[in-house]
């Protein structure tokens, strides 16, 4: 891969991380916290409490994701990135734009 292209997803990968962090920051602040003063019935409690215990579940998934972003970057700094870590083979520029983040080939994450 060239150097056009490592730093074409470094940026890409940067971005989206920049993205994410962002978003994050902001619906925390936002529907983190729970009033139950203003909640009328338990109906209504019940259902804040779901929808906050799903807006965690998803925080939780963005970190996960973050984590993997913080791999790639990791990767393309010690230039292991576009290598499949199953095979050893390269991952295939189409693969990686789709999902900059993968660590395996497409023949690979098949199996």
């Amino acid at each position: 891969m060239n150097k056009k292209d490592l730093k074409r997803f470094r940026d890409l990968l940067l971005l989206e991380r920049k993205n994410l962090i962002e978003k994050a920051s902001r619906t925390l602040a936002e529907d983190a916290t729970l009033d139950v003063n203003e909640l009328s019935d338990e109906i209504d409690q019940a259902s804040a409490e779901y929808s906050q215990s799903f807006i965690f579940r998803l925080r939780d998934r963005e970190k996960y994701y973050l984590s993997k972003i913080d791999k790639a970057i990791e990767k393309l700094d010690s230039g292991e990135f576009g290598t499949c870590e199953s095979c050893g083979e390269e991952i295939s520029a189409k693969r990686l734009e789709a999902r900059p983040v993968t660590t395996l080939c497409i023949r690979c994450k098949e199996e």
